[in-house]
């Protein structure tokens, strides 16, 4: 195991190269996450470890863990649920789910922010249920999914290219709908500003949308609207 040694106070915990805030699921509902983009392996491992130590019956998140980090990570953090595909390391029993988030994704390309969403969703206590490849080239395959996602307590609808998935889902149901574009297209699509400008610029009422690339962001969001739609 990674050694978790740090200068700990009520709400924080002071690891030399990050100071953890321990408050936060009391605060908030949900513990801090890390964010592996920018860290060493041996960081990331030893955030996670002690964010572990502070919430033992709760699922702890790190997201954007590079190859060498998730490998790390499943050396020296016995039991941690790794998605090479979203590039999560997660640690610790998943709450009980509350509420359902469907979450949309164009095409297969956009897989590894749906995985960062859905795994985000499991983390923040709602159920992600994961539909594929229905981008509106084929729209037969998204009608099809139509009843299943419009049954969702919310949606995250994730699409690069012209990114016009968020809008048909926006007109087919009422469900809260939070729009993720992605860095993925061909030619001057300027890593996917193209389409977070058309789901800022979205016909269909309701749409809200969250920065490139982000299925943290929009995960977080609609498991907290997922888990109030079902709160007794």
């Amino acid at each position: 195991m990674l050694s978790t040694e740090a200068t700990t106070t009520a709400a924080t915990a002071d690891l030399g190269f990050a100071r953890l805030d321990l408050d936060r699921a009391a605060r908030t509902g949900d513990p801090e996450v890390v964010f592996g983009a920018g860290k060493t392996p041996a960081q990331i491992g030893a955030a996670l470890a002690r964010l572990h130590q502070a919430h033992p019956g709760r699922a702890v998140l790190a997201t954007r863990v590079g190859d060498e980090g998730r490998a790390l990570c499943r050396e020296t953090l016995p039991g941690a649920d790794i998605d090479d595909a979203g590039r999560t390391v997660t640690l610790g029993p998943l709450p009980a789910p509350r509420g359902r988030v469907a979450v949309v994704c164009a095409g297969t390309s956009d897989l590894p922010v749906a995985r960062e969403c859905a795994t985000t969703v499991a983390v923040f206590g709602a159920e992600p249920d994961l539909v594929v490849d229905v981008g509106v080239a084929g729209l037969h395959r998204l009608l099809a999914e139509r009843d299943r996602i419009a049954a969702a307590d919310a949606v995250v609808a994730i699409a690069g290219m012209e990114a016009a998935l968020p809008t048909v889902l926006g007109g087919l149901c009422g469900t809260p709908l939070v729009a993720v574009p992605t860095s993925v297209g061909y030619g001057w699509h300027l890593d996917g500003l193209t389409a977070f400008l058309t789901m800022l610029n979205s016909c269909a009422p309701g749409v809200v949308a969250v920065n490139i690339d982000n299925g943290f962001g929009a995960g977080v969001a609609a498991a907290r609207v997922a888990r109030q739609s079902v709160a007794s």
